[in-house]
């Protein structure tokens, strides 16, 4: 998985929600999406637990509020 792919968490407590890989750590992806999980305390995520998309972003001088952005469209997508 590479820095920058956009992820849907499919178990825990964050399940549904989406997140941009934002490092790697061996096998598991560190994952943030600029208001529960800041680039500066990402997590760790267990790779069983999510589900890849397609969709990557470029990770170069990102900041949390333009994470929130980038991730509004998918966490509350319009009918």
């Amino acid at each position: 998985m590479k820095t920058g792919t956009i992820i849907k968490s499919t178990s825990g407590r964050d399940k549904g929600s989406f997140y941009v890989v934002v490092g790697m750590d061996g096998e598991r992806p560190i994952i943030a999406d600029g208001r529960r999980r800041k680039l500066e305390k990402p997590k760790a995520k267990n790779p069983k637990h999510i589900s890849k998309t397609n969709n990557t972003i470029d990770t170069t001088e990102l900041t949390d509020k333009k994470l929130r952005a980038l991730l509004h469209s998918y966490n509350f997508p319009q009918f």
